[in-house]
Protein backbone atom coordinates (compact mmCIF):
# COMPACT_ATOMS: atom_id res chain seq x y z
CA UNK A 1 0.00 0.00 0.00
CA UNK A 2 1.51 3.52 -0.29
CA UNK A 3 1.20 5.34 1.91
CA UNK A 4 1.99 9.63 2.90
CA UNK A 5 3.24 10.89 5.66
CA UNK A 6 1.94 14.22 6.99
CA UNK A 7 3.75 16.05 9.88
CA UNK A 8 4.43 19.20 11.21
CA UNK A 9 7.71 20.24 11.47
CA UNK A 10 8.46 21.76 14.83
CA UNK A 11 9.48 18.49 16.63
CA UNK A 12 11.90 15.70 16.76
CA UNK A 13 9.72 13.94 14.54
CA UNK A 14 12.75 11.77 12.79
CA UNK A 15 13.06 9.86 15.98
CA UNK A 16 9.48 10.09 17.41
CA UNK A 17 8.06 9.20 14.12
CA UNK A 18 9.85 8.11 11.28
CA UNK A 19 12.67 5.53 12.82
CA UNK A 20 9.67 3.81 14.14
CA UNK A 21 7.67 3.73 11.06
CA UNK A 22 10.89 2.83 9.43
CA UNK A 23 11.76 -0.20 11.72
CA UNK A 24 8.01 -1.21 11.17
CA UNK A 25 5.71 -0.67 8.56
CA UNK A 26 7.97 1.02 6.22
CA UNK A 27 8.96 -2.72 5.65
CA UNK A 28 5.68 -4.14 4.75
CA UNK A 29 4.22 -0.36 2.84
CA UNK A 30 5.43 2.35 0.35
CA UNK A 31 5.87 5.06 2.82
CA UNK A 32 6.40 8.68 1.66
CA UNK A 33 8.43 10.36 4.33
CA UNK A 34 8.46 14.32 3.03
CA UNK A 35 11.16 15.29 4.85
CA UNK A 36 13.30 12.19 3.50
CA UNK A 37 12.57 11.50 0.04
CA UNK A 38 12.74 14.38 -2.47
CA UNK A 39 9.15 15.22 -3.97
CA UNK A 40 8.91 17.19 -6.70
CA UNK A 41 4.57 17.60 -6.50
CA UNK A 42 3.46 16.81 -3.09
CA UNK A 43 0.21 17.42 -4.19
CA UNK A 44 0.75 14.72 -6.94
CA UNK A 45 2.40 12.29 -4.51
CA UNK A 46 -0.96 12.53 -2.18
CA UNK A 47 -3.20 12.02 -4.38
CA UNK A 48 -1.30 8.77 -5.91
CA UNK A 49 -1.34 7.56 -2.14
CA UNK A 50 -3.89 5.30 -0.88
CA UNK A 51 -3.74 6.47 2.68
CA UNK A 52 -2.49 10.08 4.04
CA UNK A 53 -1.19 9.05 7.83
CA UNK A 54 -1.11 12.72 9.74
CA UNK A 55 0.39 13.26 12.88
CA UNK A 56 -1.43 15.61 14.58
CA UNK A 57 0.07 16.34 17.89
CA UNK A 58 1.46 19.68 16.72
CA UNK A 59 -0.06 22.38 14.79
CA UNK A 60 0.74 22.43 11.46
CA UNK A 61 -0.20 25.04 8.41
CA UNK A 62 1.75 23.09 6.09
CA UNK A 63 0.05 19.51 7.44
CA UNK A 64 -3.35 21.72 6.98
CA UNK A 65 -2.76 22.14 3.54
CA UNK A 66 -1.76 18.69 2.64
CA UNK A 67 -4.46 17.37 4.57
CA UNK A 68 -6.78 19.62 2.39
CA UNK A 69 -5.21 17.79 -0.75
CA UNK A 70 -6.24 14.48 0.49
CA UNK A 71 -9.53 15.64 1.42
CA UNK A 72 -10.15 16.87 -2.29
CA UNK A 73 -8.85 13.91 -3.27
CA UNK A 74 -10.27 11.63 -1.93
CA UNK A 75 -8.02 9.85 -0.29
CA UNK A 76 -8.85 8.47 3.33
CA UNK A 77 -6.59 10.21 6.44
CA UNK A 78 -5.87 8.73 9.48
CA UNK A 79 -4.85 11.00 12.84
CA UNK A 80 -2.32 10.37 15.04
CA UNK A 81 -2.06 12.05 18.36
CA UNK A 82 0.14 11.45 21.60
CA UNK A 83 -1.52 11.35 24.30
CA UNK A 84 -2.16 14.46 26.40
CA UNK A 85 -1.46 16.53 23.19
CA UNK A 86 -4.88 18.27 21.63
CA UNK A 87 -5.17 18.59 17.80
CA UNK A 88 -7.48 21.00 16.33
CA UNK A 89 -11.23 20.31 16.51
CA UNK A 90 -11.44 21.43 12.55
CA UNK A 91 -9.40 17.61 11.46
CA UNK A 92 -13.22 16.43 12.27
CA UNK A 93 -14.12 17.58 8.65
CA UNK A 94 -11.26 15.74 6.99
CA UNK A 95 -11.41 12.41 8.95
CA UNK A 96 -13.57 9.82 11.09
CA UNK A 97 -10.59 8.21 12.33
CA UNK A 98 -8.35 9.42 15.27
CA UNK A 99 -5.70 7.14 16.93
CA UNK A 100 -4.39 7.91 20.50
CA UNK A 101 -1.06 6.51 21.46
CA UNK A 102 1.16 6.71 24.36
CA UNK A 103 4.87 5.96 23.08
CA UNK A 104 6.17 5.44 19.47
CA UNK A 105 5.62 1.32 20.22
CA UNK A 106 2.16 2.18 20.97
CA UNK A 107 1.61 4.36 17.64
CA UNK A 108 3.35 1.45 15.42
CA UNK A 109 1.01 -1.55 17.32
CA UNK A 110 -2.30 0.68 16.75
CA UNK A 111 -1.45 2.09 13.14
CA UNK A 112 -0.57 -1.58 12.19
CA UNK A 113 -3.65 -3.03 13.18
CA UNK A 114 -5.39 0.02 11.62
CA UNK A 115 -3.75 -0.75 8.54
CA UNK A 116 -4.96 -4.68 8.43
CA UNK A 117 -8.47 -3.92 9.31
CA UNK A 118 -8.21 -1.29 6.46
CA UNK A 119 -6.68 -3.37 3.95
CA UNK A 120 -8.81 -5.90 4.47
CA UNK A 121 -12.15 -3.92 3.87
CA UNK A 122 -10.36 -2.28 0.88
CA UNK A 123 -10.37 -5.20 -0.31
Amino acid sequence: MKLYLSHASNYDYQKELYEPLKKSIARLHQITFPHDDFIVNTHEAIKASNVVIAEVSHASTGEGIELGWANAAGVPIVCLFKIGHEYSSSLSFVSDTFIGYSSPEDMVAKLQSWLAEYSDVAR
